[in-house]
């Protein structure tokens, strides 16, 4: 079939006020890059003549200033699903400006299946190569892209020169049935394909080719600091005592670690690491650190959804694809992140926290309770279903005048009942097999700072009732003194008792 290739502009005049469009991709990688940035231009001009326009966009997670944040400024999305983590969109949703659905990302293709989102009118595709027959290389981010692709009207790709051809067979795209009936995911260790190496399309969907030109524009992380160094060292030093005492298989599990300078530093201190044996992960996402693990032979297979890579360290990667090629697979979000294949396969999980509480709840996603940051990601599917569930952050912040340990968390996406494993920069918590009382001796003992100690044990010795001692009237002293003075240091837990 002879495609018709056109303009990101020439895309964009297709698109209509009130349209839902799905993309490929997760985080940067993958996800499109130019007729975006031609809709937030058609967007400002119809906004400029007094009209409305604004799509319902849907997407793998979080994506780059190319998509997410010239739309956001353009004040161009009405809906926006499962993940972000852009400054001007953040904006726009904590004003109420665009409507934000934060689903965990396993769930996301499958609730477009059910017909919870509506009618999806196009799919935008990053490609590598795309066939007559409509077999598309995609990029090296999938996400939701097969079911986004199979339900969309039409389907706009853009064919981008960067993403060599040869990365054919890195990707492994498959869609598990719906309810009811559904059989198992025959997924039995990380380096299992199952699936199909290209996305296959209708080709008459294909309404318009944009030939592209771009890296994914991914910063590297700076260096991590002290702080970070010593959570990622506190993890390692956990993980190597579990290993050592029995607690973990002789051949070690599958790891998924977050993104962001601690996980960085955690794979940095694995890598290191004489004491553990070599691994293979299991994950959502792979950062620069694991392409450098994967030349050393430490991790010996990465299974993730997107390889969200540095331009520098991508460029590297596509010169020795040949080597890296049988190393890692790349599959949709739903099979990425999917419970019953973390379950089977007895994945460790390693995320980050904004707060945790004295009684071992996490708040992933709203800071001071209210104002989303970026979303729940993957987090939660891992969490629920690891082998064991690690959370990680610093124990202060902005200089000390904000604790990450607190009597109450201001918003719980992670209850006690999830999280395995506390760390800081303070120590290690282990919450395993501690009723709320023990649980909260332990984290404030290891994890809070000493500035913080006494004041978070006057509020737990303070507490009278229940098997969890909250005092309600009390539980949010921290940040009521943070937003009334600025400083957590301040809380004040006398006046309640």
């Amino acid at each position: 079939m002879a495609f018709n290739y056109i303009t990101a502009e020439e895309a964009a005049e297709m698109i209509k006020n009130g349209d839902s469009i799905g993309t490929s991709g997760f985080t940067a990688p993958g996800s499109p890059k130019f007729i975006s940035q031609a809709l937030a231009a058609k967007a400002e001009r119809e906004h400029a003549a007094g009209r409305e326009f604004k799509v319902n966009v849907f997407t793998g997670a979080s994506t780059s200033d190319k998509f997410d944040g010239v739309l956001a400024r353009a004040n161009a999305i009405n809906m926006r699903a499962p993940y972000q983590n852009l400054p001007d969109l953040r904006k726009r949703i904590n004003c109420h400006d665009a409507h934000y659905f934060d689903r965990h990302l396993s769930e996301m293709a499958q609730e477009m299946r059910y017909g919870f989102y509506g009618k999806l009118d196009y799919a935008i595709i990053e490609a590598a190569h795309v066939s007559p027959d409509g077999e598309i290389v995609i990029g090296c981010g999938c996400g939701n892209v097969a079911t986004y692709a199979a339900l969309a009207d039409k389907i706009f790709i853009e064919l981008n020169s960067k993403l060599p051809e040869s990365l054919l067979g890195m990707h492994d795209i498959y869609t598990p049935l719906d309810p009811p009936c559904r059989r198992e995911i025959p997924i039995y260790r990380p380096n299992d394909h199952v699936g199909s190496p290209v996305l296959k399309v209708d080709p008459a969907k294909i309404v318009g080719i944009v030939r592209t030109d771009s890296y994914d524009g991914v910063k590297p992380f700076s260096a991590p600091d002290e702080v970070s160094k010593q959570i990622g060292g506190n993890v390692v030093s956990f993980l190597i005592s579990e290993y050592e005492s029995g607690r973990l298989p002789k051949e070690f599990l599958p790891l998924q670690s977050g993104v962001g300078n601690v996980a960085n530093a955690v794979l940095y201190d694995l890598g290191e690491s004489t004491r553990l044996p070599n691994f293979m992960m299991y994950t959502e996402v792979i950062q620069d650190a694991v392409l450098e693990l994967l030349k050393k032979g430490k991790c010996t297979f990465a299974s993730t959804c997107s390889m969200t890579f540095s331009d520098q360290t991508e460029e590297e990667l596509f010169r020795d694809l040949k080597y890296f090629h049988d190393k890692i697979v790349i599959r949709p979000a739903e099979i990425s992140n999917n419970p019953e294949v973390i379950r089977r396969l007895g994945v460790i999980a390693m995320n980050t926290a904004i707060e945790t509480d004295i009684f071992g709840c996490v708040n992933s996603t709203h800071v001071l309770g209210t104002r989303m940051m970026n979303g729940i990601g993957g987090s939660g599917d891992f969490t629920r279903n690891s082998f064991l569930s690690i959370f990680s952050c610093p124990s202060v912040s902005k200089g000390g005048v904000i604790s990450n340990i607190v009597p109450m968390v201001a918003h719980c996406d992670h209850s006690e009942h999830s999280v395995d494993i506390v760390v800081t920069d303070q120590g290690v918590a282990d919450l395993r097999h501690k009723d709320p009382v023990e649980r909260a001796e332990e984290i404030i003992n290891n994890c809070a700072h000493p500035d913080y100690r006494p004041l978070l044990l006057d509020y737990l010795r303070a507490g009278k009732n229940g098997q969890t001692p909250h005092t309600l009237c009390a539980a949010y002293e921290f940040h009521n003194a943070f937003n009334e003075t600025g400083d957590m240091r301040n809380a004040d837990f006398g006046k309640y008792f």
